[in-house]
């Protein structure tokens, strides 16, 4: 079963790449556990993980006014993980651009 859902590409998890160059983030099923990430990152990327950090986001309200008249909805719950590598390894995410 796949637990990465994709990796973390943003401005912050960019910078925390950029202080630590060997820690990066994907985001995770929730049902998802440290084991299972470590070894689906190992197995998928090559690499040998050293730790890994997780965290639960709760699914947040939102509305919005539009000519329809006031919608509303929620944003899905996700889990988010950073995981470090081995000094010397390094994933490229952009290699499949």
């Amino acid at each position: 079963m796949a637990f990465i859902i994709k990796p973390l590409v943003t401005e912050k998890m960019t910078k925390i790449t950029d202080k630590q160059p060997s820690r990066y983030g994907f985001l995770v099923r929730p049902e998802a556990n440290k084991l299972e990430i470590k070894k689906e990152v190992e197995s998928l990327y090559n690499v040998t993980v050293l730790d890994v950090n997780t965290a639960r986001y709760s699914g947040k309200r939102s509305s919005r006014y539009t000519k329809a008249g006031l919608v509303k909805g929620q944003k899905n719950a996700f889990k988010k993980a950073i995981v470090t590598l081995k000094d010397g390894d390094t994933i490229d995410f952009y290699s499949n651009l």
